[in-house]
């Protein structure tokens, strides 16, 4: 064993998982390839080096390229603009919400980006809204990419020559990945959504001190080993994944099955919506309905009201996916990693619906 990463609890415990020098190898290689990252590069590691995105692209992949590391020890949109210019940054691998706390910045115009090659990441779905003004406004195409604790990182990637938006990317080398069907665990066609398997030299052996875990994790097909990511997706015809949501986040609103994350990427559409975080609630005619848990850009803060964001969303979405319920909130809850913490959001929204249950008539 060379390392064995804890996954972020965003879904449950934490567990830790079991990496080979080979399984942590592959990716530290075949990330500085990918991203071209080289002697000359400059790289801004602003991820925390126990996540594995930060461990491999922010201290490993460096080392092995032979890069300079630029460290930024805690996430600050105006340090990290100003590191960024001063040290003419090539690379930076982040996570969503950095990019859309850094292009909230007041102080955006007076930062130099035109050293940087190479911006992407991945840990959540970057919305749409803000990968497109990334490109308007500084000529730049956010690179997602996909991948988990127990693949060291990426088992996805989009090609900087042809990125698709909303989008996994493609296989990374020597990587096989499918989509079957989560029950059957039958192979589906392009476009139909389904479990995302893989199989590669970066996965896991298995959590530690977890059997059972372990056992559920794999599966045989084709003849080979796959691991079983849990999360919903679907692959077009040219081979791009796009994913839909973890497997345990569908909301069922009235029989209709309604993803978090294509909601929220909606909503950032939204001019006075800086973040956002879709969860079920009890309705007593739906059954559970949908809710939003909202941070305001500082501008609207004081004028925009619920109320008006559930009529744009009306607008804007069909029927079923609108959020009923619409919360304001000064931020989101984030783990250490900088991922929106969904499910304590959840676990507090079932508690409250628990709690008025029990609260007797008056």
């Amino acid at each position: 064993m060379a390392v064995m990463p804890y996954t972020s609890g965003t879904t449950g415990f934490p567990k830790g998982c079991i990496h080979t020098h080979r399984s942590v190898m592959h990716n530290i290689v075949g990330g500085a390839t990918w991203s071209g990252s080289g002697a000359e590069s400059v790289i801004l590691s602003v991820l925390p080096l126990f996540h594995v995105t930060g461990m491999q692209y922010g201290m490993n992949g460096p080392i092995y390229s032979g890069a300079t590391v630029v460290m930024l020890p805690r996430w600050d949109r105006e340090v990290a603009g100003r590191l960024i210019s001063r040290y003419q940054v090539t690379h930076w691998t982040n996570i969503p919400t950095m990019v859309i706390d850094f292009l909230a910045s007041p102080n955006l115009a007076q930062f130099d980006l035109s050293s940087l090659r190479y911006i992407g990441g991945g840990g959540a779905a970057m919305p749409q809204a803000v990968a497109e003004r990334l490109r308007e406004q500084f000529g730049l195409n956010y690179l997602e990419g996909y991948g988990l604790s127990e693949t060291m990182a990426p088992t996805h990637s989009n090609p900087s020559d042809r990125p698709k938006l909303q989008c996994l990317g493609v296989p990374t080398f020597n990587t096989d990945a499918r989509v079957v069907d989560p029950v059957t665990l039958k192979e589906l066609p392009p476009n139909e959504i389904g479990e995302i398997i893989v199989s590669g030299p970066q996965v896991f052996k298995g959590y530690w001190g977890k059997e059972d875990a372990t056992r559920d994790a794999f599966i045989e097909f084709e003849g080979k080993t796959f691991f079983r990511t849990g999360d919903l997706g679907r692959m077009d015809e040219e081979g791009y994944y796009f994913i839909t949501d973890r497997l345990k986040r569908m909301i069922n609103a009235s029989g209709f099955k309604v993803w978090p994350a294509e909601v929220e990427n909606l909503l950032y559409k939204h001019p006075d919506v800086q973040e956002a975080c879709i969860i079920g609630t009890r309705d007593p005619y739906r059954g559970e309905t949908v809710k939003a848990v909202v941070v305001l850009r500082a501008h609207a803060r004081g004028k925009t009201t619920p109320e008006q964001i559930i009529e744009w969303a009306k607008e804007n979405m069909a029927a079923y996916k609108y959020p009923r319920v619409v919360e304001f909130v000064e931020a989101l809850p984030k783990s250490g990693t900088g991922k929106v913490m969904w499910r304590h959001l959840q676990e507090s929204e079932n508690a409250r619906n628990a709690g008025a249950e029990e609260k007797p008539a008056a």
